[in-house]
C-alpha cells in the first residue's frame, strides 16, 4: 500500500511538472507566457537532464586529497599531497576497447576514404610498437588490433592526439544517433568528405543530413531544426584531467562512513581498501591479485594452473573486479592518457595560486570560432568542421579572469618563474608532454597507484598506454533525481541509457 502511495504521488508531481512547463505556464518576472506563440513563442523546456551517454558513468564530484598515496621512491616530487575538488562528470566505465576504434576507422574509411585517405592513416594505431629487439612479440603485430579474439582488450599504440580525435569522432556519432533515435533525422550511411554529420556545424546550421520531422517552432508556428538550449544533445567527449583521473581512481566514496557524513573511515593507497595488491576480504576472491601488472622481474602472470592475473599482456577491458565508481581497471592493465600537460609543479601545489584548486588542470590554450563579418561561422572544412582560432594575448590583456592566450607555462617555466625546459639537454620535459596515469600489465605495483604520474610525448604511441573518455555533467552534480539543487531529495538510480 505504501509503494502504491508513493507511485501515484510520482505520477501526480511529474504530471504537475510536465504541465508547469506547458503552455499555460508564465514568466515569474514579466508575466508574459511561455511556449505559446500567440505570445511571441519563447520557449521554456521541460528539460529532464544530461542523459548518460554510451559506457559512461556518473562520477559524482566532491573534494579529495590529490597526490602520492606510496612513498616517492623515485624522489621527484611531482604529486605532492593537496586537497582539491573535482565537478562531477562522467567517464567511461572501461578502457576504450580494439573493436570500438576499429568501428572508428571503419567510418573514417566509408566517409573519407576515396578523398582525403590520409584522414584514416594519420588514425592508425601504431602496431609496430609490439617490436622489441630481445623478444619474439612479432604476432601481436598483426593480430592485437585485428583479430576477434583480442577484441574486448584495450587498444594501444595510440597516441595522445589520436585519443583526442576519436573523442571528438565519438561526439558527433552519439550526437547523430541521438536525433536519429528521435525521430528528427533518418540513418544517413551515405556520408561522405564534408557532408558528414558534425555537431558544431549542425547547430551552427552547415548540415542539414536527411530529415524526418524537424521541431516545432513556437515562434513562426512552422518547423525549426535543434538547437543548442534545447539540451538534446550530449557535451563532448573528451579525455579526462588529470585531477578527474585520479579522483575517479581512488573512489573514496566507497569508504564514506555514512551517506550523512562528510567522513572517510581510511585513506586508499590503490584503487580499493587496503595496503596490499591482493583480495583481503574474507571471501571466495580472497588472496586473488586485484589488478593486471607486472608482479616482479620475468613474472607478467604467474605460473601454470594458478596464473595469478590470466594476463601476459593486457586482459579485456572488463577484467577484474571494478571499483565503487564502477569503473574498470582503474589500475594496471594499460596506462592511459590525460588531458594535461606534464610540469613537474602542478597548478595547486603552488601555494599562491589559490583559486586553481577546483577543477585543476595545465594545459590551457583557448581557442575561438572564425568568425564572419556578420558574427557568424565561416563556412566548414571540407572534413565537416567549423573553423578555430587560438586566442592572442593581446585580445585578453584587459580581462581580469586571464591574460593570455596559451598558458602551459603558467608559474611552472614561463619569464615569472624563472624555470627554463632545454628540452634535450637538460630536460625532456616541452609543450608535447603529456601526462599517463594508472599503470600498465608492464610496470610495477608502485606505478598502478593513482597518485603515481609520468609523461610522454604528445605524437609518441606506446604498447603499454591506452585511454578512456571523459565528458562533463551538465547541471545537477548528483544527477537527474536532484532537480533544482534539492539536497534534501531522494535519489533515484541514474539512467544509463538514453531514449
Amino acid at each position: 500500500m505504501k509503494n502504491l502511495f508513493k507511485l501515484t504521488m510520482f505520477l501526480v508531481l511529474t504530471g504537475l511538472v510536465a504541465a508547469g512547463c506547458g503552455k499555460g505556464e508564465r514568466s515569474s518576472t514579466t508575466g508574459w507566457k511561455y511556449n505559446d506563440t500567440e505570445w511571441g513563442g519563447f520557449e521554456k523546456k521541460d528539460y529532464e537532464g544530461q542523459v548518460t551517454g554510451p559506457n559512461l558513468v556518473l562520477i559524482e564530484g566532491g573534494t579529495f586529497m590529490m597526490g602520492v598515496t606510496e612513498q616517492d621512491v623515485t624522489f621527484e616530487w611531482n604529486n605532492i599531497p593537496r586537497r582539491v575538488t573535482v565537478s562531477s562528470f562522467y567517464m567511461d566505465e572501461t578502457e576504450v576497447s580494439n573493436i570500438d576504434y576499429r568501428e572508428y576507422l571503419f567510418w573514417l574509411g566509408n566517409v573519407f576514404g576515396e578523398s582525403y585517405p590520409e584522414v584514416t592513416i594519420n588514425a592508425l594505431p601504431d602496431t609496430l610498437v609490439w617490436r622489441e629487439e630481445m623478444a619474439y612479440n612479432e604476432p601481436f603485430v598483426e593480430t592485437y588490433l585485428r583479430h576477434p579474439a583480442y577484441d574486448d582488450y584495450p587498444v594501444v599504440g595510440v597516441t595522445w592526439v589520436q585519443a583526442n580525435e576519436y573523442a571528438k569522432w565519438r561526439t558527433d556519432r552519439v550526437n547523430e544517433m541521438i536525433l536519429i533515435e528521435k525521430g528528427i533525422l533518418n540513418n544517413n550511411n551515405d556520408q561522405k568528405d564534408e557532408d558528414n554529420f558534425n555537431t558544431e556545424s549542425y547547430l551552427a546550421g552547415q548540415y542539414e543530413g536527411s530529415v524526418n520531422k524537424n521541431l516545432e517552432d513556437l515562434r513562426t508556428g512552422g518547423e525549426r531544426r535543434v538547437r543548442f538550449d534545447d539540451g538534446i544533445m550530449l557535451p563532448s567527449y573528451r579525455l579526462p584531467t588529470e585531477a578527474e583521473w585520479e579522483y575517479a581512481a581512488l573512489a573514496l566514496q566507497g569508504n564514506q562512513t555514512s551517506p550523512k557524513d562528510e567522513r572517510i573511515s581510511d585513506r586508499r593507497i590503490y584503487p580499493w581498501n587496503g595496503n596490499t595488491v591482493r583480495e583481503v576480504r574474507r571471501n571466495k576472491y580472497q588472496g586473488q591479485i586485484m589488478a593486471n601488472f607486472k608482479r616482479g622481474r620475468g613474472d607478467y602472470m604467474g605460473m601454470a594452473g594458478k596464473l595469478n592475473d590470466n594476463a601476459h599482456i593486457t586482459a579485456p577491458v572488463r577484467a577484474f573486479m571494478p571499483n565503487d565508481f564502477g569503473l574498470y581497471n582503474m589500475a594496471g592493465n594499460v596506462s592511459e592518457w590525460t588531458l594535461d600537460l606534464y610540469r613537474p609543479l602542478t597548478p595547486t601545489a603552488l601555494r599562491d595560486v589559490e583559486n586553481h584548486d577546483l577543477n585543476s588542470y595545465r594545459g590551457g590554450i583557448f581557442k575561438t570560432k572564425e568568425l564572419d563579418e556578420n558574427g557568424q561561422p565561416v563556412q566548414k572544412d571540407s572534413l565537416g568542421r567549423l573553423k578555430y582560432r587560438y586566442v592572442e594575448d593581446d585580445e585578453v590583456a584587459e580581462r581580469e579572469n586571464y591574460k593570455r592566450g596559451k598558458v602551459y607555462d603558467y608559474l611552472d617555466g614561463d619569464k615569472e618563474s624563472e624555470v627554463v625546459y632545454d628540452y634535450g639537454k637538460s630536460t625532456l620535459i616541452n609543450d608535447q608532454a603529456r601526462v599517463i596515469k594508472g599503470g600498465s600489465w608492464a610496470d610495477r605495483a608502485y606505478w598502478i597507484v593513482p597518485g603515481a604520474r609520468r609523461f610522454k610525448q604528445e605524437d609518441k604511441a606506446d604498447r603499454t598506454i591506452g585511454f578512456r573518455c571523459a565528458m562533463t555533467r551538465t547541471g545537477s552534480p548528483t544527477g537527474n533525481h536532484m532537480k533544482g539543487g534539492n539536497q534534501f531529495g531522494k535519489r533515484k538510480k541514474q539512467k544509463r541509457k538514453y531514449k
